[in-house]
């Protein structure tokens, strides 16, 4: 009886150790499973894991994709941490950097992948619509800038100008609207205070004048330096009630007909923008303006300066009478000396 006893106390211990080096294996298993690198290629590629996906269901298509190798260990993942089956829905960016640990993470703390566009200065509402109708995984509506204004009361439909050029971020599937809501706030609260810090005297009744103003000076200014002196232009011009007579806004006012070069005749054309033929600011501004042109508008150069022409490099000189700015155009646009 004693060896039989003694036979079945090996026995128990042999089949313990088997039975705990049988579970430590996999644990090891486990943790290495864990630590092992996904296999995505060096471009990266996106993940969507729909609504109510489970983490085995998930498992499994990374598998069929060959970004796993076995589906196993993420069933013991789940069993010794449950949290680890609460994952969020999203699309998610795998790099070939990052490990089984890293994407679980990144599931069960919802971090999906981050989009972003920036919308530039100095382009009109055509052009950025153009350029949000081509980014990856937005929604964009066909009234998407007029909606953001209505919901702030602006019934105008008329929505350049009124957003600010910034970098913004948006998730898979988010409306264009959200975006651009933060950009016409960020639009207002800048707009505002350049209206409230504004020089005295200005000719100008509205912050909405200023903007318009603010919008040509960014279309002119090809050095940042100069800002301020264009826009003491401007503002001399209309104390003195002098037509702006800026191309830019002849550019904006021919729309499509606009084929790269402003024609004599371009000039003579009467529209709401042709500053060569309409006294005073146009109807509504002709671009986006950055923060640096709304804070030119509103504290011009002190300066006596009424026109400038192009030097060609994207400077400009600056003359204080016709007879002046006739020898600047006759030298630098047509090359006479």
């Amino acid at each position: 009886m004693k060896k039989v006893l003694i036979i079945l106390v090996v026995l128990l211990s042999i089949s313990l150790v088997a039975i705990l080096g049988g579970a430590y294996w996999g644990y090891q298993q486990v943790l290495g499973f864990g630590n092992s690198q996904l296999n995505v290629n060096e471009q990266g590629q996106e993940l969507t894991v729909t609504r109510g996906m489970s983490l085995i269901a998930l498992g499994n298509k990374l598998h069929e994709q060959g970004i796993i190798k076995e589906t196993w260990p993420l069933k013991v993942f789940v069993k010794l941490d449950p949290s680890k089956a609460h994952i969020r829905s999203g699309l998610y960016e795998l790099t070939s950097s990052m490990t089984v640990n890293d994407l679980l993470n990144n599931l069960v703390n919802g971090k999906v992948k981050i989009f972003s566009v920036t919308l530039v200065e100095g382009q009109t509402i055509k052009e950025w619509r153009a350029q949000l109708d081509k980014l990856p995984h937005l929604v964009v509506t066909e009234q998407m800038f007029d909606d953001v204004l209505a919901q702030h009361g602006d019934d105008s439909n008329l929505p350049e100008g009124k957003f600010f050029p910034d970098t913004y971020h948006y998730q898979a599937e988010e409306n264009a609207k959200v975006l651009l809501n933060q950009s016409y706030l960020e639009m207002q609260a800048n707009l505002a205070k350049a209206w409230q810090g504004r020089a005295k005297n200005l000719p100008l009744k509205t912050p909405y004048e200023l903007l318009i103003l603010a919008s040509i000076i960014e279309k002119e200014t090809g050095q940042a330096g100069e800002r301020d002196v264009i826009s003491a232009v401007f503002i001399n011009r209309l104390r003195k009630g002098m037509r702006l007579q800026t191309d830019p806004t002849v550019i904006y006012g021919m729309g499509d007909k606009f084929d790269g070069n402003i024609r004599r005749q371009d000039l003579l054309t009467t529209t709401p923008f042709n500053t060569y033929r309409i006294k005073g600011l146009p109807p509504t501004p002709i671009a986006a303006p950055g923060l640096a042109s709304l804070m030119a508008a509103a504290h011009p150069a002190n300066v006596d300066y009424l026109y400038f022409v192009s030097k060609n490099d994207g400077s400009h000189v600056f003359s204080k009478t016709l007879a002046e700015h006739n020898r600047a155009v006759n030298k630098y646009q047509r090359n006479r000396k």
